[in-house]
């Protein structure tokens, strides 16, 4: 995409096009050797395809493969806690069966940053101990069902404004069960983001206000106001509701801004040009993404059906990003910089993640023509769950104690 200054450059850097457009360009430097950080080795994506097939065919050998969601967290150890608290709602017609799990998604997908590599969540339910994603999203999930993020005591099951905007350093200390020997990466940052969500949500009626009541899963409601049908959404319906509702959430320190506006997840690589100007802009709206993945099975779930989901990207982060080092489709040029802590607004970082946007669709094409399947039978979404983030877990842990991935980010966790 080229941009000029008459565009509105906000708009142009939220749309999903405009991700896979900048990411291709960062792509073809690559493909010509033209990059400072990365080398490109794409004679060896074959290789990852077939560790990710043979994964396929062990997990999912009759090819009934979810979508990469929040929501496979919630199921942990095989638990489906999320479909027995549902049994407690009743009579809940499915517009509001919706609004609760958008709303468990979303501040669950918020609080889903890199956990660090020795915290871990024990749950007195299933006296089962779980860390990394699964134990943040067992902990989520229990703060939710507990009532932690309602101010409605009568309404437990729920997220609003009020209780996010008092949530407190100590609320989620106790809820994660974090103590000095069990560290959580990032801890105010999270508090700080719910916090913002919290003002967000009544700064932004039109998407989240219903009645007095300002909650995320009210954004359903502003989604369906655009449809000509009852049961169907668009996901670019659902996609502009997404990054237009939760503009105000992202920290301002350390962020690009136009026009007093903060972009959010966009980043500057300047082989595409200097700091002020649009088109070296690289967007990638990583955690809106996974949360918009993580609202289409809920939605399905509650009976609507959501079209357009090719549209999203895959998700440029530590597994599937991990995925192309460790198989060096991708090799840093220096390796010592593995070993160094990579600030996440760091062109090393942009062109990382950049790259990992467009291997992901290729590594999808050459999978499913592997596979005898089409897009439609096979959507990025479950490549992705099927898929490449598995793999990037397994062969972490092949390769390293404890499994982390290759990459070490400075991050506040409200990037990954």
């Amino acid at each position: 995409m080229t941009f000029s200054r008459e565009l509105n450059v906000v708009s142009e850097l939220r749309k999903l096009s405009t991700i896979r457009g900048q990411c291709s360009k960062i792509f073809a430097l690559a493909q010509k050797n033209g990059l400072k950080h990365f080398s490109l080795h794409e004679e060896k994506l074959d290789d990852v395809v077939g560790f990710v097939h043979e994964l396929i065919k062990a997990d999912y050998s009759s090819l009934k493969i979810p979508f990469h969601s929040r929501w496979r967290h919630f199921e942990a150890g095989g638990i489906p806690r999320h479909l027995k608290m549902q049994d407690q709602w009743g009579e809940c017609d499915a517009m509001e069966r919706a609004r609760r799990h958008i709303d468990l998604v979303v501040v669950s997908v918020l609080l889903d940053a890199g956990a660090g590599p020795t915290w871990k969540f024990s749950e007195s339910q299933s006296s089962s101990t779980f860390n990394r994603s699964e134990g943040l999203g067992v902990a989520s999930f229990w703060m939710f069902a507990n009532g932690e993020f309602s101010s409605d005591h009568a309404q437990p099951h729920r997220v609003d404004a009020e209780a996010l905007r008092n949530l407190k350093v100590q609320d989620l200390e106790r809820g994660f069960q974090v103590t000095p020997e069990n560290p959580l990466v990032g801890l105010q940052g999270r508090v700080e983001l719910l916090q913002r969500l919290g003002r967000s949500l009544r700064n932004k009626p039109e998407f989240f206000a219903s009645g007095a009541s300002f909650r995320p899963g009210n954004l359903i409601d502003a989604v369906m106001s655009r449809s000509s049908s009852a049961k169907e959404i668009r996901l670019s319906d659902l996609w502009q509701v997404v990054i237009e509702g939760l503009q105000d959430i992202w920290p301002s320190e350390g962020r690009m801004h136009w026009n007093g506006v903060n972009l959010g997840d966009v980043w500057h690589h300047s082989a595409l040009g200097h700091s002020n100007e649009p088109s070296a802009f690289v967007p990638f709206h990583k955690l809106l993404q996974w949360l918009t993945y993580s609202l289409l099975e809920p939605l399905c779930a509650s009976g609507f059906d959501v079209s357009g989901i090719e549209e999203l990207t895959g998700l440029p982060e530590y597994r599937n990003g991990g995925l192309f080092i460790d198989f060096e489709v991708l090799k840093p040029r220096d390796s010592q910089t593995l070993l160094i802590p990579q600030k996440v607004d760091s062109e090393w970082i942009v062109e990382w993640r950049a790259l990992t946007v467009i291997l992901l669709d290729h590594l999808a094409h050459r999978l499913r023509l592997k596979m005898g399947l089409t897009e439609a039978e096979f959507p990025l979404a479950k490549v992705l769950e099927g898929g490449t983030w598995k793999a990037g877990r397994r062969v972490a842990a092949q390769k390293r104690a404890g499994g982390p991935p290759p990459v070490q980010v400075i991050s506040d966790g409200t990037v990954f």
